[in-house]
């Protein structure tokens, strides 16, 4: 049950209409977390939605994004991020079994991709003060300085949702990871 008191999607105010046409017509649906995101703050909306628009465009693969977001709600205990990118992760080609390590914290069998992950992890752990060592280990695994920024934006922008749904406890629409 949300928190958060929100107007329905055909309420909510009219600069949020366009957008939730536009995640319908790409997911079929307006996923909760959308639409209260939408509903209560279109502005913050299109910034989220624009975040994700220019980490598409990065050097980051959809995987690696995925990976992130999973790990990120995970270790931020956001259900609802950690199923609706669980089905995202599914889709941009992660394994059942990377899937699982990523909701439950094991190191990946796939060292590049968790040398990344294991550096969001404890940026995200340490509020962004790392040693030296931890950006040495990601950029030794062949990730650019480049890839790291975007790795933070991904942090950045998934933290945020993190934020939204547990503070609403936005109730799930998307399958419960097993």
């Amino acid at each position: 049950m949300s928190r958060l008191l929100h107007p329905s999607l055909e309420q909510a105010p009219a600069a949020a209409q366009p957008m939730f046409d536009l995640i319908r017509k790409a997911a079929g649906k307006v996923p909760n977390a959308y639409a209260l995101i939408g509903s209560l703050s279109p502005a913050a909306l299109k910034v989220a939605l624009e975040g994700d628009a220019a980490l598409t465009k990065g050097t980051l693969s959809k995987a690696e994004l995925e990976a992130i977001r999973i790990a990120i709600s995970a270790q931020n205990g956001c259900d609802y991020c950690v199923a609706a990118h669980t089905v995202l992760g599914a889709m941009s080609g992660l394994t059942q079994d990377e899937l699982h390590q990523l909701r439950n914290g094991v190191a990946s069998d796939d060292a590049k991709r968790g040398a990344l992950v294991d550096f969001a992890r404890r940026v995200t752990g340490t509020n962004g003060t790392v040693p030296p060592a931890v950006i040495q280990a990601v950029t030794d695994a062949g990730y650019t300085p480049a890839q790291i920024v975007e790795a933070l934006l991904a942090i950045a922008l998934i933290s945020f949702t993190n934020l939204v749904n547990r503070v609403n406890d936005t109730p799930l629409d998307f399958p419960v990871p097993a």
